[in-house]
């Protein structure tokens, strides 16, 4: 899309708000879906007579399934129209969960499960693709940064209300409720959001020649240190604030509902920063997640200070990403939405990865030791976006003189 053909969607101000709701709600949606399932999995566990150990493996699926079959998904995609496609990804979605509603036994849950984890992945590369057309280009990371906010605040209030949902009427009602508001997003997908040219679709040889830059692959990479560090420490959030701040178990539900507040807030805060410096936000939001992971291996011993610390590190955690996804995009201008796709694998497998690594921590560090460690993975995504501007900014300089 050009600029002219952007002044002029810009123009219309009652669609695009509308367009970018669809979007956000479609990613709500999704967002509950892939995490609701840990607040009813001994629900799920005792009604499908497996342990809940089996029953965790439904949230390794998923992953995988985000990770791995997402770009494929895309790269068999994408001559699709772009609109088209994402209301068939919501259609799969709906599809899944319904799926997911009536499935018998654990192996077509984990197929149902599967199903919407494909979805996952391609509907937040498509859609943060359609979200930077629809405003201008000095709005694209404040678009995309609305888009992401529906899935975290679907762990502020999706998350809760799903598992209250699954404990009083059942688990598959959960995923009932996740279905209702797949189908809404769905309706508003076709309704609001517009048609937008098609770019000319690039073949796939040259799709998979924009991943031959450095540039973009260590992008990648520095979206994998950032989520790898963020679960390296959050998959272990409960047994650091009651074992070793000292609140009672009940309370860390209510803490981190203010932790999603401070992560909904840095999502659109960080959406800014892109838009008004790409490069030394991301870099700089890189440098205060690591400063605030090492305090937090200070205040996590005082309940006040790491309530606190918690908010601001969440905030800013999430504050990085809508610039990091911009970056990609720009970087990848003959496949975007394969690269915007692959960032999303790239973050759940930095996600799985630090879940991983956070338990070998704990075996032979401690859980004290989760937060310094998940500094060392922010300060290697530091060095890495701050040697990227350094180049960048000397390249531009020879072409100025």
């Amino acid at each position: 899309m050009n600029s002219s053909q952007a002044q002029k969607l810009s123009g219309k101000k009652e669609p695009f708000p509308m367009a970018l709701l669809s979007l956000t709600l479609g990613a709500f949606a999704i967002g509950m879906t892939e995490f609701v399932i840990m607040g009813i999995l001994p629900n799920v566990a005792e009604d499908l007579h497996v342990s809940i150990s089996k029953a965790g493996q439904l949230i390794t699926g998923y992953a995988l399934g985000v990770a791995i079959g997402a770009p494929i998904l895309t790269i068999f995609t994408h001559r699709v129209p772009q609109k088209m496609l994402l209301c068939l990804l919501m259609f799969l979605f709906i599809l899944g969960n319904a799926f997911a509603i009536i499935a018998p036994n654990y192996e077509l849950l984990m197929g149902a499960r599967l199903l919407t984890a494909l979805c996952h992945g391609t509907f937040f590369g498509v859609g943060a693709v359609i979200a930077s057309k629809l405003v201008q280009p000095h709005k694209r990371a404040s678009a995309v940064a609305t888009m992401m906010a529906g899935l975290t605040i679907a762990n502020i209030v999706g998350v809760p209300v799903g598992t209250f949902i699954g404990q009083h009427l059942g688990w598959r009602a959960s995923f009932g409720a996740i279905t209702i508001m797949g189908l809404i997003a769905f309706i508003g997908i076709i309704i609001f959001i517009p048609k937008l040219r098609q770019e000319a679709s690039s073949n796939l040889t040259k799709q998979f020649g924009a991943f031959k830059q450095p540039k973009l692959l260590l992008f990648l990479l520095l979206s994998a240190l950032g989520c790898g560090s963020l679960f390296t420490v959050f998959t272990y959030i409960t047994p650091l604030l009651v074992d070793v701040t000292g609140f009672h178990e009940h309370s860390v539900t209510w803490i981190l509902v203010l932790y999603g507040c401070g992560v909904t807030l840095g999502n659109i805060v960080g959406g800014k920063l892109a838009d008004w410096k790409l490069m030394p936000s991301i870099f700089g939001i890189f440098a205060a997640i690591c400063i605030l992971l090492l305090v937090f291996t200070v205040t996590v011993k005082s309940p006040a200070a790491a309530v606190i610390t918690m908010f601001f590190w969440g905030a800013a955690a999430f504050a990085v990403m809508p610039g990091v996804q911009v970056k990609i995009m720009n970087l990848a201008h003959e496949a975007p939405a394969l690269a915007s796709t692959s960032n999303h694998s790239a973050a759940n497998l930095g996600n799985a990865f630090g879940a991983f690594l956070g338990g070998v921590v704990i075996t032979h560090m401690g859980l004290t030791s989760l937060p310094w460690i998940g500094a060392i993975f922010v300060a290697v995504a530091f060095l890495i976006g701050f040697s990227i501007y350094v180049v960048e900014s000397k390249g531009q300089s020879r072409v100025q003189a």
